[in-house]
């Protein structure tokens, strides 16, 4: 597989990771820069080793899972999504801490619903000719990328908009759940 494939591949996949990124950055949740790259950093590796295991597993796994992996998807990315509706009608006051999406049950949550895609593909990749270990790194470092501009953008959209953003946010997650869901199913 020509690199040129694999980065258009890539960016396809890490659509989700953006979309993700984008909403999380603007609920304004996520304010460190080791946070932002915490977050990033576990998007890109998810996609990379995701691509890795579909090809590893061959078409056993993916066709157990391929059957419900578009509802696990939805149903994280909703819950997610819905958590930070919620937060937006609270006001700045009213909130206290705002849990870090970068952090624990969310973040391993997210990098999975975000990175369900990459599995199917890397049984794909099975099937063709080229080094999966760079098609995996390559994934992974788009990803990666992607992410980091999603919470950035976010972040500056929510400086600039506030609780609006958040629940925009949150229709955006629910809405990416929707669209892999909607996808999977038609």
């Amino acid at each position: 597989m020509e690199i040129w494939s694999i980065l258009l591949l890539a960016v396809g996949l890490a659509m989700d990771c953006f979309a993700v990124s984008l909403g999380i950055g603007s609920f304004g949740s996520v304010v460190s820069h080791r946070s932002f790259f915490r977050l990033a950093f576990h998007f890109g590796i998810f996609q990379g080793m995701m691509t890795l295991l579909g090809w590893l597993a061959g078409s056993t796994i993916v066709n157990v899972i391929a059957s419900f992996d578009h509802w696990v998807a939805f149903i994280l990315l909703a819950w997610v999504g819905a958590r930070m509706i919620k937060e937006s009608f609270h006001k700045e006051e009213d909130c206290g801490p705002s849990q870090d999406p970068s952090r624990g049950k969310t973040l391993i949550m997210l990098s999975i619903a975000t990175s369900l895609d990459a599995l199917a593909v890397g049984l794909s990749l099975a099937l063709v000719d080229g080094s999966i270990w760079t098609a995996a790194a390559i994934i992974g470092v788009v990803s990666l990328v992607l992410s980091l501009v999603g919470l950035l953008l976010g972040s500056k959209l929510n400086n600039k908009f506030g609780k609006r953003m958040e629940l925009l946010g949150g229709i955006l997650l629910i809405g990416i759940g929707l669209r892999i869901l909607l996808t999977h199913m038609l």
